[in-house]
Formats: structure tokens, sequence, C-alpha cells
């Protein structure tokens, strides 16, 4: 398992990390995983970190690799750690099953925008988050005119920003500031006052849940009053507790609802609970189900060989995991899956409703 452990998202690396032992544990304890000719195996967890930063990711998947020797890989998770680690799963041909990265170039051979072999993801994409959420704004929430505050040097947030403007334009709205930051700024007062000077009845915000409180905070001392919109950037309950009412009533895009009656998803988070004490988030429930994915591939492979553990999870058609059911279409590493909204109410994540794809 490779995470963001240490670095400025510790929150995701440390949901990855407990799901993971979880995930471990409770198939170690039930036996294993049978192999051919009937002997079991049991799930030897190797733990790195790639303190969120690129650079550290690869160098992480490469030691996985090379030197742990490792079956298969679940994790990075934010797209920018996984892009580097994915392209050296991918030549050497290792499994890497990212729970979190929702860039569509995740699972794209950068040479020729084709579908890499080996990299899945058990989250949905970019693509569809942007359809989502422009329609969301458009449709349920009746906007007109939206802004847009997103980090210029994430790729990943960019590439939200303009997914979710073509979505909300495509619906008859109209984006009518688009300002950018980079990554460690700490004064957005410029772009926050250029952005209410617009007038916009909406402002989608896909920012890191370590920037968000500070943004949100500065654009209310400004007078700026009108509900935000976050992408899943925003899905841990860290958020709530550093950005505290300044965030009540916003909404966001997530990969599942702990409110769901979902009896696998029940089970899941009884677990969860009963292991750290706290409701898990998006990424824990996203690592569980990556874990889920790969012991299922390793139970119909029966074998740890890397090329036929990609094979059998490539056949995957109804996987009912804990962040709903999904599959993967012939030929590429994207599951299809739903989406759910959800509003931040009385310091807690509310189900809103379910988008499918």
């Amino acid at each position: 398992m490779i995470a963001e452990l240490t670095g400025s998202i510790p929150a995701v690396g440390a949901s990855c990390r407990n799901a993971a032992q979880l995930a471990a544990k409770e198939i170690n304890d039930a036996g294993g995983i049978e192999m051919e000719g009937g002997k079991k195996k049991m799930i030897e967890l190797v733990i790195e970190d790639t303190a969120a930063k690129a650079d550290q990711a690869a160098a992480a998947a490469q030691k996985a690799i090379t030197r742990d020797d490792v079956a298969a890989i679940v994790g990075p998770n934010s797209s920018s750690n996984a892009l580097p680690a994915a392209e050296i799963a991918e030549k050497a041909g290792v499994v890497m099953i990212a729970p979190w990265s929702t860039n569509p170039k995740t699972t794209l051979d950068a040479q020729t925008n084709q579908p890499k072999q080996f990299v899945f993801r058990a989250c949905f994409t970019d693509t569809f988050q942007g359809h989502v959420l422009g329609k969301f704004a458009a449709e349920i929430l009746k906007a007109k005119k939206a802004a847009i505050l997103y980090d210029v040097a994430s790729e990943v947030l960019k590439s939200q920003s303009e997914l979710f403007k073509q979505s909300f334009e495509a619906g008859g709205g109209k984006v009518v500031a688009a300002e950018t930051y980079t990554t460690g700024d700490k004064d957005f007062s410029a772009q926050l006052t250029k952005i209410k000077q617009a007038g916009p009845d909406i402002v989608f915000l896909p920012s890191y849940y370590t920037d968000v409180p500070l943004q949100v905070q500065q654009a209310h001392r400004l007078g700026l009053k009108v509900p935000f919109l976050g992408s899943d950037a925003w899905s841990t309950e860290e958020l709530i507790k550093m950005c505290g009412k300044d965030c009540d009533g916003f909404y966001l895009s997530n990969h599942y609802s702990p409110q769901t009656t979902n009896p696998v998803t029940r089970r899941f988070i009884a677990s969860y609970q009963a292991a750290y004490g706290s409701v898990p988030d998006d990424v824990a429930a996203l690592t569980y189900d990556s874990f889920g994915l790969l012991k299922a591939a390793l139970a119909a492979a029966k074998t740890t060989d890397r090329r036929a553990i990609r094979d059998a999870l490539s056949r995957t058609t109804d996987y009912k995991g804990v962040t709903g059911d999904m599959r993967f279409t012939p030929g590429s590493g994207d599951p299809v899956k739903g989406a759910v909204i959800l509003q931040i109410k009385d310091d807690k994540f509310v189900w809103v409703t379910d988008v499918r794809p």
C-alpha cells in the first residue's frame, strides 16, 4: 500500500492505511486466499509513504516492485502521486489500483492516450465528477452564474475546474469568473474580490480540504455569501473540524455516503468504527474496495502471477463494493459506478442525492 501518510494531506494517508490494515486483517482472519492446489496465502501488507510528493510516490512504487517484490499495489490516492506511480507500475507489469485518483490520465498511457494495461482505480473519474457537479449546480441549485477558484499548479484541480465549466455551460449556465492561485498561497483576497464583483450565484471551489477553510473564511469577510460547491477533495471530516460553521450548507460530490442502508457498506462502517472509533471517509471506503477487488482477482486467478492478477481483475463485471456496484468495461481500468452529492449540515456530511452513470 502506498499513501500520503505525511506531507500536505495526511488525513488521506491515515484513512488509506486504516482501511488497508482492516481489509488485510479480515482476509487473514478468514484464512487467507486460496491458490492453485488448495493452499491458502495470507496477505502481507507493505506500507510506503509518498509524503504527498510525486518523486517520492514514484520511488515508493519502484521500491515496492523491485525490493519488496509485491504482487500488486493499492494506492497512491492523490492524482499527482498516482500518476508517476502508475507509470512505474505499468512499465513493470504490476497491477496498481488507485483508490482515490480521479484524474483521467492516471489510467491512460501518456504516449498513446490509450488505456494502461495494469493500472486500475476504485473511484469515478473527473470527467464523470465534473458532469455531475455542473449538472447539480444548474438543475438542482438553479444557478445561472458560477465562479471558479482553483489551484493552477495542481493538474487534477485544474482539470476538475475545466470539466465543471464544460458541464455547467452545457446546461445553460455561464461561468462569470475563473480565478487561480498556486499551491501554498494563503491570501486569496484579490481573487475573491474579483469573484464577488462578478456576481455569481455559486462558487465552485475544487480545493483540497486543507485550503478550503481559509478560502471560505476570507470570502465571508469580503461579504461573499453565495453557496460554495466542492469536489471529492473536500471529503474528509478534517474539513468540518477546520472550517466549522463557515462551511455549513455547502455541497460536495463524493464516492459514498455513510448514511447508506446498503448492508455491505453498513458492515464495513461498523467494522471500521470498532477498529478506529470514527466513521470512515471516502478514501477509507475506496481503499477497502480496492482490496476487495484485489482479493476477488487473486481468488479467481489462484496465483500471485502479476499478469494473471491483471487478467482476472480486468474481467470484473459485478463487484458489490462498499462504495457501490462497479464493473470494468473491456480494455479500461476505470470502473463504471455512481456518485453521491453531500451537504455539510450541523457539522456532518448529509446525503442529498445519488447520481447514476
